[in-house]
């Protein structure tokens, strides 16, 4: 009897090189949040809020984009990050990385821990499991309001300046430039992961969860560690809610949040990191321009762009994006 094949048994291995080669349009996108610091210094609070969506974003797109676990509570881990880092800094331990560390740890166990009950069923039984996790943290958040405040929030929280020179200030400068600097960091390793072997591993399973197991590919373990590392960067965008605003609401594992979630991979494009990114820009500005205009039915015109996106935007923005490139280089051909 053979021997089971390698799941990168006949690919090219120059090929994962290739494509995690950095291009000039993924430069240009990165040079997007130096200009707005000094383009729009008034706006620094809103700009940081969107960084942090964006890592939300980008961890949901983890799980569901690459390896194919459709989640509507991921607002747990999202919650989880946020109340471990209030609850650290009020204990006195008020080091902003100390707190992305233990949210991260945190965030990243309860995932591990919940990962194989949401792998024993279908899509249908992942949503309902994932949606139950997130309820009973919020439930046990909103009785246990003599640790997290309940309905009223966890409040009194207090951070050390950052690095022990950059103290959080009003008007939000330290605030995005660190919110800017933790995305685009976890974005790395995220685009490191998502174009190594692992990654290959998960795009095969998320094609055909059939025939991998057939190719030596343990599917569960890549499955649980795809859902860890998901909840983990989730954790750490919730600490950084936290550490930007000092402030905790119950809101932070609300359902509203998972589902405002969903829409943004749809309206950006999952399975592409970018396609996160966009989602979220694209969702949080489109939010605060309309409910400016028209704060009565903004969600009438957000709902109206989502249902043009799904019918005419095929692959979200990053999938209208790539067809128009690909139109372009037909035509200058």
């Amino acid at each position: 009897m053979s021997a089971a094949r390698s799941p990168l048994a006949g690919f090219d291995a120059g090929a994962l090189g290739r494509a995690a080669r950095w291009r000039w349009p993924e430069f240009a996108f990165w040079a997007l949040p130096v200009a707005a610091y000094f383009v729009f210094p008034d706006d620094l609070a809103l700009l940081s809020q969107i960084a942090i969506t964006a890592l939300f974003a980008l961890s949901l797109d983890l799980i569901l984009g690459y390896a194919g676990i459709v989640s509507l509570g991921h607002a747990a881990f999202f919650g989880l990050g946020a109340y471990a880092s209030g609850l650290l800094a009020r204990a006195g331990w008020g080091d902003p990385l100390l707190g992305l560390a233990a949210a991260a740890l945190l965030a990243a166990a309860l995932g591990w821990a919940t990962s194989f009950l949401v792998l024993r069923g279908a899509d249908l039984t992942r949503l309902m499991v994932t949606l139950g996790v997130a309820i009973m943290l919020h439930e046990i958040a909103n009785k246990a309001t003599g640790l997290t405040g309940g309905v009223d929030g966890l409040q009194g929280i207090e951070y050390t300046p950052l690095l022990g020179r950059y103290a959080f200030d009003l008007v939000g400068r330290t605030a995005y430039v660190y919110s800017v600097a933790v995305l685009f960091v976890l974005f790395w390793i995220a685009r490191r992961i998502v174009h190594s072997p692992f990654g290959l591993a998960l795009h095969g399973i998320r094609q055909n969860v059939g025939r991998m197991p057939a190719l030596g590919t343990p599917v569960n373990a890549r499955l649980v560690a795809a859902y860890t590392l998901g909840a983990a960067y989730a954790g750490v965008a919730g600490a950084l809610l936290t550490q930007t605003t000092q402030f905790v609401s119950i809101d932070v594992l609300g359902f509203n949040r998972s589902a405002e979630l969903l829409l943004m991979l749809v309206l950006g494009g999952s399975g592409s990191l970018y396609g996160a990114l966009l989602g979220a820009i694209v969702f949080m500005i489109g939010r605060q321009q309309l409910s400016d205009l028209n704060p009565q039915y903004w969600q009438f015109w957000l709902g109206l762009l989502l249902i043009f996106v799904v019918l005419f935007a095929r692959g979200g923005i990053v999938g209208a994006l790539r067809a128009l490139a690909h139109r372009l280089g037909r035509d200058a051909a």
